[in-house]
This record gives C-alpha cells, sequence and structure tokens, in this order.
C-alpha cells in the first residue's frame, strides 16, 4: 500500500533508527529509559564543561500523551503499526494539501477535516499544522504513548477528593459568573496569558501548532522559549526554590547537572494556572538529555499525591530544527474571545425579549466538565 512504502522509507532514513545501538533499554513501570547515545557521538559543551542545549528544538509528533486503548500496555509499536500511522498522516497532509475551490463558502465545509475537527469547527487548514511526519522513537523504539508509567500509558485516576476540591474551587473563582460572562471566566490560552495545554509546560509537550522551542544557557541559568504565546521559562541552576508564598506561571524552576543530564525541578504554581488539576502541590521533574547531534532526550514526571492516585511519567524526543520561531501575535489576531463574549451577549438580548433567562452551568457540570480535562 502506499502509506507502508512511504513509511518505510522515512523509517529508513530516520537517524535514530540507523544510530542507536541495538540494546535498547524498555522504560518499565515507575522507571524512564536510560539514555542511549549515539554511535561515536560526543556530546558538545560549554564554555563551563556542561552539555550544551542551545538552539532551536521541536517535539512535534504523532506520539500522544496517552496511549490509544487498542494497545493497552504495550509501549513499543512494531515496525508495521508506526509505518501505518505515519503513512496515515502523510496521506492526510497531501489531501489536504490540494488546493480549494475559492468558489467554495462556509456551507461547504467538509463534513470531517481530520483530528477530530469537522463542519465549521475545521477553523485551521492544513498550513497551521505542525502534528510532525513521524512518532516519537526513543533508543531506537516507536512508541504508543509519551507516558511510560503508569504501565497502560494512560493518566491516573484522579482522586475522588480531589475531583470535588477541584469543582468548590472552580465554584469560587467563577463566583457565581457563567463560562460566557467575561473575560476573566476564559480559559488562559484564550486570553493570551498562557499557551494552550502544556505547550510551555512544565511538563512541554506538542500541541496541534507551534511546537518550537529556542534555548539559551548560561552556566547559572537555562532559558526557554516557547513558540506558543512567546512564554519564557527561567531555569535557575544550582539554586533554592522561591518560598512557597510566591507563585509563577509555568511555576518555580530550579536545575542542576546530573553527570550530563540537566534535572530540572518545578514547584509553586501559579493559582491560576494548573497541570490536569493539580496547583499547589503538585511538583515536576525534568531531565534533559543531549544522545545525538540533533536529538535531546526529553522526560518527565509529575506528581501530586493529593490529586492523583500514582505519579505519571513520560519520555519525548526533542530534534534539532533550522526553522525560526513564529511570531505569535495572540492579541491581534484574537477574533475568538470578543466573539464569544459578544455571542453571548446576543443570546442574553435575545431571551430578555422572550423574557426568558439564560441559564447558567451547575456546580455538578462545572465538576463533569473538569473530569474529562
Amino acid at each position: 500500500m502506499k502509506y507502508l512504502s512511504r513509511a518505510k522509507r522515512i523509517l529508513q532514513v530516520s537517524s535514530v533508527a540507523v544510530a542507536i545501538a541495538a540494546s535498547a533499554t524498555v522504560a518499565t513501570a515507575a522507571e524512564w529509559s536510560k539514555p542511549v547515545l549515539a554511535k561515536g557521538y560526543k556530546v558538545p559543551r560549554t564554555a563551563d564543561g556542561h552539555p550544551d542545549f542551545q538552539g532551536n528544538w521541536t517535539n512535534a509528533s504523532l506520539t500522544s500523551l496517552e496511549r490509544p486503548a487498542q494497545f493497552g500496555d504495550r509501549l513499543v509499536l512494531t515496525p508495521e503499526e508506526a509505518a501505518q500511522i505515519e503513512g496515515t498522516a502523510a496521506d492526510h497532509v497531501e489531501k489536504n494539501a490540494l488546493p480549494t475551490d475559492p468558489k467554495l463558502g462556509i456551507q461547504d465545509l467538509p463534513k470531517d477535516c481530520g483530528y477530530g475537527f469537522s463542519g465549521t469547527n475545521c477553523g485551521y487548514n492544513n498550513f497551521w499544522v505542525d502534528r510532525g511526519s513521524q512518532v516519537t522513537r526513543v533508543n531506537g523504539e516507536a512508541r504508543s504513548s509519551f507516558l511510560v508509567h503508569p504501565k497502560n500509558g494512560r493518566l491516573p485516576a484522579v482522586l475522588p477528593e480531589a475531583r470535588q476540591r477541584l469543582a468548590a474551587k472552580s465554584a469560587a473563582f467563577r463566583k457565581g459568573a457563567g463560562p460566557v460572562d467575561g473575560p476573566e471566566i476564559r480559559s488562559l490560552g484564550e486570553r493570551c496569558l498562557m499557551s494552550f495545554g502544556s505547550s510551555a509546560g512544565p511538563p512541554m509537550t506538542p500541541q496541534m501548532y507551534n511546537n518550537t522551542y529556542t534555548i539559551v544557557q548560561n552556566k547559572d541559568t537555562v532559558m526557554i522559549l516557547v513558540e506558543m504565546v512567546h512564554d519564557t521559562r527561567i531555569v535557575r541552576l544550582n539554586a533554592d526554590h522561591v518560598p512557597s508564598g510566591i507563585k509563577k506561571w509555568m511555576g518555580d524552576s530550579v536545575g542542576r547537572w546530573e553527570g550530563d543530564t540537566l534535572v530540572v525541578e518545578t514547584t509553586n504554581l501559579h493559582p491560576q494556572q494548573s497541570i490536569r488539576g493539580a496547583n499547589e502541590n503538585v511538583k515536576v521533574t525534568e531531565r534533559f538529555t543531549r544522545v545525538a547531534p540533533d536529538q535531546i532526550l526529553y522526560q518527565f514526571k509529575v506528581e501530586d499525591p493529593t490529586v492523583w492516585a500514582d505519579v505519571w511519567m513520560g519520555e519525548e524526543i526533542m530534534s534539532a530544527t533550522n526553522e525560526k520561531l513564529y511570531e505569535y501575535a495572540c492579541h491581534e489576531g484574537n477574533y475568538a474571545l470578543p466573539g464569544i463574549l459578544a455571542g453571548a451577549r446576543e443570546e442574553e438580548r435575545v431571551a430578555a425579549e422572550k423574557g426568558q433567562a439564560v441559564r447558567k452551568k451547575t456546580a455538578a457540570e462545572v465538576e463533569k466538565e473538569l473530569e474529562g480535562e
């Protein structure tokens, strides 16, 4: 089949497949993979002797954070499975790169434009999407998920008391306001305050687009500039965490060297920011290791015993890129936020004319939304 031959070519030219030793260590429960350097690779170093991570990197990948159910507890894909995923993605890109008939209108949008979007939700054409062309390969193994723990590659269960606490916290923040009553209620991404999803992290995971990072370092600091919303993480090396009362966007990140691996520990997350519902007690540990001229092995662990029944751990590859970061002109192009609020005001006006009230979400509905995050 066409997609199999295309994906096999991708596999053949992959620098990982040819450069990484065959005896790779598979990540098991509560463990990361042991970094395996490409054959003959010598880690570049800065003037102070530590590994040099500077440059532009991307974590765009066809692999997702959580593992699709059909793979069960299996972390490593077969070559045929990887080829099928990559081939299907390549076919999707090829199909959506075809010119659009200029005579078509919004009513002619396809019923399904892929990746869960359909109809009027097909807001992005293929130009804007940056999902990469390959699945993630760690130590030469094609991965079914970023998560290596829990064993099933799925996020651990949220504790019942945590779910109730999160719902109550959300209700207190809203103070009776509905989800479209004002800009303060909308998400940080919609307000151009932080990147969508966990692009900036921690942990840093790829989104639908803008998956590029610039790293600059000196002996005291590592700076990670994120393409999406231009969030900037400052990692202070060999330092103490700031007092617990000081909260920061993306948290307070402190780094140290363990051999040639940069280990970063982040706490003190801003109260308006959360990692899938975790905030005041969450701790994220990240590990950066150069394993090839064009690759960083990025590993992370997220823990909060007050929210989840277990820790969750993952692994990604950050690949070197010659692409520059796009200017993320978020406020300038943010038509969504005023559109959402204006639409809500129009609904209220129409309802008032009819003597009706626009129903606001109940606490139970808010809790159900949190379960799905």
